[in-house]
């Protein structure tokens, strides 16, 4: 499984709004995938440039790939980007479930 997760700060706060709404778009995707939109509780005493956090799960590469290439992600980037001052990307390969099992009988 591919953890696909993109952080994003607003140039203005007073867009905040636009932006959640333009990156909703990307729920309507269809497909066999998750994706969540959420705002950045701010909760942490270090760091709190980041708004907001799109987080998927996509069963491999190719499945992101055609999420990538959906027009509803290309209108969500025609929304944001102007209005974002920042994004951060990664996507990550899920460890195993048993992964700490694994590491602890080693």
């Amino acid at each position: 499984m591919i953890r696909h997760i993109v952080m994003f700060s607003a140039k203005d706060k007073k867009d905040l709004d636009t932006i959640e709404e333009g990156l909703t778009n990307l729920t309507n995707i269809p497909g066999d995938f998750t994706i969540e939109i959420t705002r950045n509780t701010k909760a942490d005493q270090l760091g709190n440039d980041i708004d907001i956090v799109v987080y998927g799960e996509f069963a491999d590469l190719e499945t992101l790939e055609t999420y990538k290439s959906h027009p509803l992600y290309a209108k969500s980037t025609s929304i944001v980007r102007p209005l974002r001052e920042l994004r951060i990307a990664a996507d990550v390969e899920a460890a195993p479930a048993n992964a700490q099992e694994l590491k602890a009988s080693a």
